[in-house]
């Protein structure tokens, strides 16, 4: 067929009957109205939006316009409707049938003649699967032709749409539908199936609605295509919505053309019924509708599929899976479905049924069917109609029948309703209903006796039925822990089954309930609900009486029976559940024969109740009287339960039971004595629960004074007493103790404050009189678990809790006088509190549950504080209750150890890497960060209060040591640690606390003996109490007198030792130094690593040389010797250039003290060293880096990141011994060694260490912890001792930015790109060392720049050349980050930057970057100056800086010290005093920051002082006072002073000048002679210098003109203001300026000078008419400013 993207391209002559061919354009433009032939020129567009406005005008034009003109469209409208009622926009297809419609309505009969050529496409549109677009099709079809009229229309068209319709269906493609070359693969897909789905559903339109008399033609027409294979294919498409229009054109087919499926029944069955499994939404509906009616229409249908193979087992998963979320579309068909399989298939009939009913039950335990209840509501449903229709079917022989009958009840029915009855999602479905439904149905079958023994068949159904519900039911009932949803499910059934019409029915339509007398209900609404009970009841008596035989019996001896169960478990066990159970099955069975049965369980009571049973017997003999006073009673009057209603129900069952209204009127007189008491007394227990509830809830203030009242009467209950007895029996008291302490709990977790208060302020009043009131109150449990729920409130934070501080004090008064009376009581009782216990257990677990803040922590001390104080008033001496309290506080040795290990081990870096502790093995755990955390560790918050509770138990204070010791060891301890730190201060918390109260002796005992045992974080805790203390006892010395003192070494000996070493004096220290030269000569290769071996004696020996030199510097060389010793004997314990990965901790641990002792011996030797010991010393650092370097991926674990530290300190050591060996010391040297050193290793050290930094930096994140910072400042430090021609010698990779500008050799441009961004780098010792090594290859860069100056300085535009690229790019980040950090802070306030946070290495890199690039201006030449401050004008960096920096610099610069009172005395300032940037930051890290601001300001204002100035001239007025007042109070001082000076020393030489300086006048004097002229100047510095104007005076002239001489003075004016440069470079730059005027090179006419003011160019730009020249900056803003380019002087226009 044709194409109808394309139309008129067709392959076919044939086919253009229903597509008329293309006319040419020039015939429409002459047959159509001019509005018409644009809009039909529009449709033809790609575009959507063009085509659907073209569209929507072409709908209008076609309503307004008149009949004539719109006929003229018609022959061109089917070629653009065929085509464009396909489109792929859904907008377009809707406006073209709603256009359509109009063009309908305007022409009428006039479309006549295109109707064949349209109906196809507008069929196709009717069946669209966009809804609007179909409806508006559908409505242009009724309004052109009648319903009576569209048969014949759709007749007289029925070929050419069959044509169309098979086109699609079997001959089109996605790319023939669409142009592959415009249109996306997706966009053609989506079109194609589309018209694939409406082709199939315009089809079953076309079955539906020709006559009849039609049909059999179009069995011939459609024979070509139900005869083609694709179009049975499309019942497997793999688009859902053109299988559910196959499926729904095979139901069409089936209904309409039965024949013509019969005839094709090989294809239609298998397309169908193969596909019964098909889980799709929108394919279900539609399949099974077809399967229906093909097993429907086709009687030999299974004769074409496998059933077994194919067809049933497919609708087994089905079924099994609950029907995939789609069972209420599926499960209805089940019942018509099964009762078209023949009995052949179904064979054998047990499996068949046992298969199909068990796959059912099988899919309602899905989780989605028991989560829906339409779902499982059809599940049911399905499963009882098809149930019934088996049983109902006569099935063989009577055996057969009766085993299939016998599974349908016992393997699949009963299975159901258990299944039911567990599952409470499903216990309100239809299964009860229709169980009874069913039963009513094989009753009534029973009840009509006929020959072939029909009912005798229902009979044995509904006794097996009764009798295995009751075997099921006795499993659910007959169990102590039996669940409570299924007991009441089980009643609900009985309920149910005994009369389904009392139960309500699940249903989604409103129940109404029909009165006896409806004009009576409406008069009067209370008559008519007591007429509806009425009705209702009196109904259910007539079903239970006249129901029919088949059904009481039964029922009622499965009540009988249940009923049975569940009196024995209440009676025997106290059964709730089994009581609630019994009250409900006698609401619906209240018959003396139930009761009957439960007096019979009373059977074995005692004698004396037995006796009471016989009275009773004798005064009534109905048995439900008999069980009222014999059971409930008894039931009424057990005070433990909480909830009654139930029994009163019961009550109900057993009045109506009764034989008459006198005997219920004496029963209920009865009852009223007893109820009136336990009601009361319920009553109070109620008001305490609903009082509690009400003062949680938001309430209005009117309602707070009747509770009050009751209130009040409740503490009077409570407290009141007659004859020492209670008003109300003491489980009531619990009870009500109970509401109260259950309100407060519940208090606690409310958040509100407005919601708990009254409640809680009441419970405090009633708790406090009640404490105070009653004897032996407190010795009730619910009492003092009342107490402790208030004590818990206490010591809890009270933002937390909402709590007003009035509240507070309310509840600690209440507790407290509450602890008074319990104290008391206990000293007469002699007996145990469960408060101090459990209150002990409670404050134990909060303080090692590490839970708490430092508020919190506070709060809660306070809090046992005041506890322990009532505690000691109560014990007087004996300090008994106190005792006990402590003891069940304090955590025992085991605890002890856990808390100190939850500790995080990140306190060891520091004393590590320091070398005040040695370790030789991992630490237990890797660090976990500490800085996220917002709860204090456990043992801190354990130790703070064990503390403050007992100051005088050793253990604890401790402990209280060891948590502070550890917090000091951190580097950076958080916030919270500090908070807790400041805590403990003020609730006195201390160690001079406790050593001001007893004798601290033993105390130091107890931790030096911990020390000794434990070391680590021990020992540290002993050095710090030495050094309060100031005294080392003997005993402690004793330990290393004697070589045995001190043998065999242990880390906690050596720990102690190391600690240890810093107090003792120069003799000790000299023998313990003795012991281990000793002990090191005698180590054995065995020993060397070991801590008893070499190791702990080395470590012993760093950390006595360590600390100050000892007089031993003769024996140092010899501890070197016996260390070569060992790298000959074994030089694998060394760890030379190798992998870190298998080595053990105990081989880093010595070769880490190895290396610690080097630099050591460098600083304290006194004799020389031998040629091959300096050998060894320097071989081994490079081999140890080495290692280093081939590590970096182990810098994780902490040792490896100890040697690396190590390894860089020791070159660090070496550089340094090196650049600051003395000539002396020189001499003493081998004679090559110091050539070795610079040629051979220190070029190997940076070798290696450069690509390290680089490498590092790349992997690792400074944040990673304090142990890869330490490693990154040991590395910068050895980097920083790198010279610029190592630098500038690099083997780092190469790296270059694109599209960078740069004149700079390869080489260089690398090592800018590489360390530059470094600057940005989170660590402070990687910014510090970039700098370090960035600073000396500053003045090396300008250089490069000079070469392409000649470029510059022509052009007629201001030029501008960037700094160093790579430093630009840097600079332009910070600026970025910077602008979000102190963009809120006004200029002029000081920004106080946190040492070492984010911010603070931000600002670092900043400033540090701002000093590189001023050290690079400084070593430029005056012209490059000129270009690279204009680009720093462009960018407005310098304007940002100088913002930035009156935010980093403090408002008092003062270095150190109060001012100094004494005037005229210099003060130190940042400005005096000169910054050293370390890397390891000795200096006081808080003063940083201003100091380095202050640093660069001092520089900006020197080396750029016009730019400074400029900008401070365009500042506002605030920021202008805040720049000048701050400059001339510190800056400018000292500015002018060195601006003196170095005039003063000058060197330059300015031939024929002569400059002099006056430093108390803060004036220059320059005098200048050329030939007859003498000029002198007075160069005048203001008090802000150099934000002011300098003034230039005049002293003695000769020779010169007066006019001439004003010019020259102010240009010497304009070249310092203007000119970033000292006085001497202005001077410098005048005197150019003049010799060249006497050199004969005029002036330039617009500046009136040679060489120009800021580019210091000379005037090249001539006028062609008046010669004259300019300079070109001048003269481009001259034309900028005058908009016009003639010359200044001759106005002719400049060429």
């Amino acid at each position: 067929g044709t194409v109808p993207g394309f139309i008129g391209f067709g392959t076919s002559q044939s086919d253009l009957g229903y597509i008329p061919a293309v006319q040419g354009a020039e015939e429409i433009d002459s047959l159509v109205d001019a509005d018409f032939r644009m809009v039909l020129r529009k449709l033809s567009k790609r575009d959507i939006t063009t085509k659907l406005k073209a569209m929507q005008e072409f709908g209008t034009m076609c309503k307004e316009r008149e009949v004539e003109v719109v006929k003229g469209v018609l022959p061109y409208w089917p070629r653009i409707y065929c085509k464009i009622s396909l489109d792929h926009d859904r907008r377009v297809r809707e406006a073209t049938q709603q256009s359509f419609e109009q063009l309908i309505l305007k022409v009428k009969k006039h479309l006549a003649p295109y109707l064949k050529s349209i109906m196809g496409y507008w069929l196709i549109a009717q069946c669209d699967t966009y809804s609007p677009a179909a409806s508006a099709a559908k409505v242009a079809f009724e309004k052109a032709f009648p319903s009576s009229k569209q048969p014949e229309a759709l007749v007289f068209c029925k070929d050419e749409i069959l044509n169309v319709l098979q086109d699609h269906l079997l001959k089109e493609t996605p790319d023939t539908l669409s142009d592959p070359q415009t249109v996306p693969e997706e966009e053609r897909e989506a079109k194609f199936f589309r018209i694939l789905t409406c082709s199939l559903l315009a089809l079953k339109k076309l079955l539906s609605m020709l006559p009849k008399r039609e049909m059999h033609s179009l069995e011939e027409k459609l024979m070509p295509l139900l005869s083609q294979n694709k179009f049975w294919k499309y019942g497997k498409h793999n688009v859902p919505q053109v299988r559910s229009a196959f499926f729904e054109l095979a139901s069409a087919l089936c209904q309409y053309l039965p024949e013509l499926v019969k005839a094709e029944a090989p294809r239609v069955c298998p397309a169908v019924l193969l596909s019964i499994d098909d889980s799709d939404a929108v394919v279900c509906p539609a399949l099974w509708e077809a399967v229906l009616y093909a097993i429907t229409t086709i009687e030999d249908c299974w004769s074409h599929v496998n059933a077994k193979k194919g067809v049933l087992p497919k609708l087994w998963t089905v079924l099994r899976e609950g029907g995939r979320g789609l069972a209420t579309v599926i499960y209805p068909n089940l019942l018509p479905f099964i009762s078209k399989v023949p009995p052949g298939i179904a064979e054998p009939k047990l499996e068949y049924f046992r298969t199909f009913f068990s796959s059912i039950i099988q899919g309602l335990s899905s989780e989605r069917a028991i989560a829906s209840p339409s779902e499982s509501s059809a599940i049911i449903t399905a499963f009882m109609e098809c149930l019934r229709f088996v049983i109902l079917q006569k099935i063989g022989e009577e055996d057969d029948q009766r085993q299939i009958h016998q599974m349908l009840i016992y393997d699949q029915l009963i299975p159901l309703t258990d299944a039911v009855l567990k599952e409470p999602r499903l216990q309100n479905g239809p299964l009860f209903y229709q169980i009874a439904e069913t039963l009513s149905c094989w009753e009534a079958k029973a009840e009509l006796s006929n020959d072939n023994g029909t009912d005798e068949v229902f009979k044995k159904l509904l006794s097996d039925f009764w009798g295995h519900l009751l075997k099921m039911c006795v499993l659910h009932v007959d169990t102590l822990d039996a669940d409570e949803k299924s007991l009441f499910a089980i009643s609900s059934m009985l309920e149910i089954l005994q009369n389904p019409k009392r139960a309500t029915k699940p249903n989604r339509k409103s129940l109404k309930i029909r009165f006896r007398d409806e004009d009576e209900s409406e008069r009067n609404t209370e008559n008519g609900r007591l007429t509806e009970v009425r009705n209702i009841d009196s109904e259910m008596q007539a079903d239970l009486w006249h129901s029919s035989l088949l059904r009481k019996e039964p029922l009622e001896n499965l009540v009988c029976n249940l009923a049975e169960l569940s009196i024995v478990y209440v009676n025997e066990q106290k059964s709730e559940q089994h009581l609630k159970f019994l009250s409900a099955l006698l609401n619906y069975f209240s018959s003396n024969k139930v009761f009957q049965v439960l007096l019979e369980q009373r059977n074995d009571a005692s004698s004396a109740q037995a006796e009471s049973q016989n009275e009773m017997k004798a005064y009534h003999e109905s048995p439900s009287v008999q069980f009222l006073y014999v059971n409930l009673i008894t039931w009424l009057k057990e005070d433990w339960r909480k909830d009654t209603h139930f029994l009163v129900d019961v009550l109900y069952s057993v009045l109506n039971c009764c034989n008459s209204n006198d005997e219920r009127k004496i029963i209920l007189d009865d009852l009223t004595k007893v109820w009136l008491i336990i009601r009361i007394i319920s009553l109070l227990v109620v008001l305490a629960d609903d009082l509690c509830h009400l003062g949680l809830k938001p309430m209005a203030a009117s309602s707070e004074s009747p509770s009050s009242e009751r209130w009040t009467l409740l503490s009077l209950v409570l407290s009141q007493h007659i004859k020492n007895e209670s008003l109300i029996g003491e489980t009531f008291v619990e009870k009500i103790i109970d509401k109260l302490q259950a309100a407060l709990s519940k208090a606690k977790d409310l958040s509100e404050a407005g919601n708990t208060e009254p409640s809680v302020s009441f419970i405090c009043d009633v708790a406090s009189s009640f404490f105070s009131s009653v004897k032996g109150c407190l010795l009730m449990p619910s009492s003092e678990d009342l107490l402790l729920t208030i004590f818990q409130l206490c010591a809890q934070r009270q933002d937390a809790m909402h709590l007003t501080d009035l509240l507070v004090c309310k509840l600690k008064h209440t507790w407290m006088s509450g602890v008074s009376s319990l104290v008391r009581q206990l000293r007469s009782m002699q007996k145990q509190s469960t408060f101090l216990h459990k209150s002990a257990l409670w404050v134990k677990n909060q303080i090692q549950s590490s839970s708490l803040d430092v508020k919190s922590l506070q709060v809660l001390i306070s809090a046992v504080s005041d506890l322990l104080s009532k505690l000691m008033e109560a014990d007087g001496q004996s300090g008994y209750l106190v005792g006990a309290y402590v003891e069940r506080v304090m955590p025992n040795k085991t605890e002890w150890g856990k808390l100190r290990e939850s500790l995080f081990t990140e306190w060891m870096h520091k004393p590590l890497l320091e070398g005040r502790l040695s370790i030789n093995c991992e630490p237990l755990r890797s660090c976990v960060k500490l800085c996220g955390t917002t709860k204090l560790p456990g043992h801190l918050c354990t130790s703070a209060l064990l503390s403050k509770m007992v100051l005088l138990v050793l253990e604890n204070v401790a402990e209280l040591l060891y948590s502070l010791q550890w917090i000091e060891e951190l580097e950076n301890p958080p916030h919270l640690l500090l908070e807790y730190h400041h805590m403990l201060e003020e609730m006195h918390i201390t160690y001079e606390k406790f050593s001001t109260l007893s004798n601290t002796t033993s105390l130091q005992q107890t931790i030096f003996d911990r020390s000794e045992e434990h070391g680590r974080l021990w020992s540290l805790t002993m050095a710090k109490v030495i050094r309060v203390e100031n005294t080392v006892s003997c005993e402690k010395k004793q330990l290393f007198k004697t070589t045995d003192g001190f043998l065999p070494l242990t880390e906690g000996r050596l720990h102690t030792l190391q600690c240890l070493s810093p107090f003792l004096i120069e003799e000790e220290k000299k023998e313990l130094v003795f012991h281990c030269v000793a002990k090191l000569t005698t180590c054995t290769q065995t020993e060397l690593s070991s801590t008893d071996g070499a190791f702990g004696c080395l470590s012993i020996l760093n950390s006595c040389l360590n600390d100050r030199s000892i007089d031993c510097g003769h024996l140092l060389p010899g501890i070197l010797k016996i260390i070569m010793s060992w790298k000959n004997d074994n030089e694998d314990s060394f760890l030379f250039s190798c992998n870190l990965k298998e080595t053990s901790a105990q081989l880093l641990g010595f070769n880490i003290e190895m290396i610690r002792y080097l630099p050591l011996l460098l600083k304290y030797s006194t004799a020389p060293l031998a040629d091959n010991e300096w050998d060894f010393i320097m071989c081994s650092m490079l081999a140890w880096l080495e290692t280093t370097s081939e590590n970096c991926s182990l810098y994780h674990v902490p040792l490896v990141q100890i040697f690396a530290c190590v390894s860089c300190d020791l070159a660090s050591a070496l550089s340094a011994y090196f650049e600051a060996a003395a000539p002396e010391t020189t001499e003493n040297l081998p004679v090559n060694l110091i050539s070795e050193w610079k040629e051979f290793f220190s070029e190997g050290i940076h070798n290696l260490l450069l690509p390290l930094l680089v490498k590092v930096t790349e992997t690792k994140n400074a944040s990673e912890g304090p142990f890869q910072n330490s490693v990154l400042t040991s590395l910068g430090e050895a980097l920083t001792y790198i010279s610029k021609d190592q630098l500038l010698n690099h083997k780092l990779p190469a790296k270059f930015v694109a599209g960078q500008k740069t004149n700079l050799p390869d080489k260089l441009q690398t090592l800018l790109n590489t360390l530059s961004p470094l600057l940005l780098f989170r660590s402070r010792p990687i910014q510090i060392s970039v700098y370090h090594m960035l600073y000396k290859l500053m003045p090396e860069l300008p250089k490069f720049d000079d070469e392409d100056l000649k470029s510059y300085g022509d052009e007629e535009e201001e030029s501008a050349l960037s700094p160093p690229a790579a430093l630009m790019s840097v600079l332009a980040t910070q600026e970025l980050l910077l602008e979000n950090i102190l963009e809120c802070i006004p200029v002029g306030e000081f920004a106080v930057i946190q040492p070492l946070s984010d911010e603070f290495c931000l600002v670092l890199g900043y400033l540090l970057t701002w000093k590189l690039t001023l050290a690079f201006f400084k070593a430029a030449s005056s012209q490059l100056r000129v270009l690279y401050s204009q680009y720093l004008r462009r960018t407005k960096s310098l304007n940002k800086l100088l913002y930035h920096l009156f935010r980093l610099m403090p408002e008092n610069p003062v270095s150190s010290g109060p001012t100094s009172e004494v005037p005229y005395i210099d003060t130190k300032t940042f400005f005096t005093e000169e910054l050293h940037l370390d890397v390891k930051g000795t200096g006081v890290l808080s003063s940083q920051i201003p100091h380095l601001a202050c640093s660069v300001y001092h520089i900006t204002l020197k080396d750029l002082p016009a730019m400074v100035r400029l900008w401070w001239n365009s500042c506002e007025k605030r920021v202008f006072n805040v720049v000048d007042k701050f400059t001339s109070k510190y800056v400018s001082s000292v500015l002018s002073s060195q601006e003196i000076t170095s005039v003063q020393n000058s060197t330059q030489l300015l031939s024929g000048m002569m400059v002099k300086a006056r430093s108390a006048a803060r004036e220059v004097i320059a005098t200048y002679s050329v030939e007859d002229i003498f000029i002198e100047l007075i160069i005048q510095l203001p008090s802000n210098y150099p934000l002011g104007s300098i003034t230039v005076e005049s002293g003695k002239r000769v020779g010169v003109a007066v006019q001439q001489w004003r010019n020259w003075m102010l240009q010497l004016s304009t070249y310092l203001t203007h000119q970033n440069g000292s006085i001497m470079d202005g001077l410098s730059l005048w005197k150019n300026n003049v010799d060249k005027r006497f050199e004969g090179i005029e002036d330039c006419m617009i500046c009136f000078s040679v060489i120009h003011g800021s580019n210091y160019s000379l005037p090249k730009k001539a006028c062609r008419t008046c010669k004259k020249k300019f300079h070109s900056a001048c003269l481009y803003k001259w034309f900028t400013s005058s908009n016009k380019s003639t010359c200044p002087l001759c106005r002719e226009t400049f060429f």
